[in-house]
């Protein structure tokens, strides 16, 4: 198994990437493809005494800035780490892609050089999230704004395989996030979206308010990019809020600092749940090859994790699964037509 790695994707590239990537060498068993300018990794290696093991390092000369238009890894910087990547993987050089880089250059760079799934319309980032009860996935997280209502079925027909394939979750509970529970809330759109999504071969519950989704009353919570955007980084910073307060409480005084040390373990306990770290990043369901988004921020454990649901996913055969779910499916035939 090789896991091609763009090296300088992220805010903490190279290092923190080299790092985790070396860390999943160990751990997973793995082959890594670094990619990226070689003097400067080599540089990097060498003044903080890490030992490449079995990976190979392919020079790309441009990086992909935050700032950066999405298009601009299939011209402008056709020759950055991240557009460099994404052709090996096109080319068979890997059998994965990660990066911790501009999402958008990621979605655009997964839809044009490594292409959807035969009947899939839209590519969807979708995130592994914590919830009070066990984690759920949330899709999609960014990668389109607008959709239409078949967009959505078919977010809900992936975040199910991938639930039942990758999370082990027996009979994924799919709902719909609107702004109200009965079937007459909500836009057109998701109004349609949830009348394809009844007739769907996949357990749908319905529609799902956000007050709801931290009690993890759905295993996959399904929503535009713009939406789902929007709840996934809410959900960041309320608990970010969260933590920060309880950590204040207990600093106030010598008697609710010893008071702490009664309930330490519970609080490590909540803080690793809701660690964004656990999980690595998102996936983008629907290409034809795995594209594992990272999170911009990565230190190497949290990359280490992003390579983990490369892992994974190549373990699983997940793209077969969902090629499969496609030929299989009598909805999809009349709803997933290219």
């Amino acid at each position: 198994m090789k896991i091609i790695v763009d090296a300088f994707g992220g805010d903490n590239a190279p290092l923190e990437i080299i790092k985790g990537t070396m860390l999943a060498v160990d751990e997973y068993g793995i082959d890594a493809v670094l990619v990226g300018d070689t003097d400067k990794i080599n540089d990097c290696v060498n003044k903080n005494h890490i030992t490449l093991k079995n990976t190979e390092v392919v020079n790309a000369q441009g990086v992909i800035d935050m700032c950066d238009d999405a298009k601009a890894v299939l011209k402008e910087k056709a020759d950055s780490s991240m557009a460099v990547g994404f052709k090996l993987l096109n080319d068979g050089k890997g059998d994965a892609f990660v990066s911790a880089g501009n999402t958008g250059a990621i979605t655009v760079g997964a839809t044009f050089i490594t292409k959807r799934i035969k009947g899939i319309k839209r590519p969807a980032i979708a995130s592994v999230m914590p919830s009070s009860d066990k984690p759920f996935l949330l899709m999609d997280c960014g990668a389109n704004a607008e959709c239409r209502p078949e967009h959505l079925y078919q977010f809900g027909l992936m975040g199910n395989l991938y639930m039942k394939h990758i999370m082990k979750v027996k009979s994924p509970r799919v709902a719909l996030a609107n702004n109200g529970s009965e079937e007459t809330k909500g836009t057109p759109t998701v109004r349609e979206a949830f009348e394809l999504m009844k007739k769907a071969p996949y357990n749908f519950i319905g529609n799902i308010e956000g007050r709801q989704i931290p009690f993890g009353d759905a295993d996959v919570v399904v929503a535009d990019g713009f939406a789902g955007n929007l709840i996934l980084k809410t959900y960041e910073g309320v608990a970010k809020v969260l933590m920060n307060g309880i950590k204040q409480a207990f600093m106030k005084s010598a008697v609710s600092k010893l008071s702490y040390l009664g309930v330490k373990s519970g609080i490590d306990d909540m803080k690793k749940q809701f660690d964004y770290k656990e999980y690595g990043g998102a996936v983008l369901l629907g290409v034809k090859k795995p594209v594992i988004k990272a999170h911009g921020s990565s230190d190497c454990k949290t990359f280490k994790n992003a390579i983990k649901q490369a892992v994974c996913f190549l373990e699983n055969d997940l793209i077969s699964v969902i090629e499969n779910s496609l030929i299989d499916s009598k909805e999809e035939r009349i709803y997933g037509k290219s």
